[in-house]
C-alpha cells in the first residue's frame, strides 16, 4: 500500500498530549499540507491560525469549554501544547467544505511526522465573539471569516489509539451491466 494511503487507514484522534513543545519545523510542514488542500474552484479562501502560546491557547480553550458546557478546568484540547485554527471566507458558499480538507491535511501530515491530532469543534462559536473578531483583528485580518475547527497537536502521551472495526454495508455500487 502506499504511504499516503497507509497513512490515512492508521491516523487516529489523540486525546492525550505531552506537554512537550512540537517544534516550529513540524508545524510549518503541517501547514503546508492544509495550504496545499483541494478548494472549491480552487479559490484557497481558508487560513490558518498557529497557536503555540500558552496564554492565548488556555484563553480558547477556556472559551471552547464554556461553549461545550464542560465544567470548569476541563481542557477540550487535551492538553495539546499548539492548535491550528482553520477558518473560511464568511461568504464562500463551499467555506466549511473547503475547511474540512485543510482539516484533513493538517491531521495526515501530522500523523506522517509522528505528531498526534485531534479535530476540536467550536471554532465557529469562538471567532462569533468579540474576543475571536479582536484577535482576527489584532493579526491584520479584516474580512469576515468562520470558524472551521482546531486541529490540536502534540506527541501522544500514551498508546496510540487502535482503529476500530469498519462497519460493514457502507458501500453501494452502480456498475455497467
Amino acid at each position: 500500500m502506499s504511504g499516503v494511503l497507509e497513512q490515512i487507514k492508521t491516523r487516529r484522534s489523540v486525546r492525550n498530549f505531552k506537554k512537550d513543545t512540537v517544534p516550529q519545523e513540524s508545524l510549518d510542514k503541517i501547514i503546508e499540507a492544509g495550504l496545499y488542500a483541494a478548494s472549491g474552484m480552487g479559490t484557497q479562501n481558508t487560513i490558518i491560525i498557529q497557536v503555540t502560546d500558552k496564554s492565548v491557547r488556555d484563553k480558547i480553550s477556556q472559551m471552547n469549554c464554556e461553549i461545550g458546557g464542560w465544567k470548569e478546568g476541563f481542557d477540550p484540547f487535551y492538553g495539546a501544547p499548539a492548535i491550528l485554527i482553520v477558518l473560511a471566507k464568511k461568504d464562500w458558499a463551499t467555506r466549511v467544505y473547503d475547511g474540512s480538507l485543510v482539516m484533513g491535511n493538517l491531521m495526515l501530515a501530522a500523523h506522517e511526522l509522528g505528531i498526534g491530532s485531534c479535530w476540536i469543534h467550536r471554532a465557529k462559536e469562538e471567532f462569533e465573539t468579540a474576543w475571536g473578531k479582536e484577535l482576527l483583528r489584532s493579526l491584520g485580518i479584516e474580512e469576515e471569516y468562520e470558524g472551521i475547527g482546531h486541529c490540536a497537536l502534540g506527541f501522544t502521551d500514551g498508546d496510540y489509539p487502535e482503529a476500530k472495526t469498519r462497519k460493514e454495508n457502507r458501500v453501494f455500487y452502480v456498475k455497467d451491466a
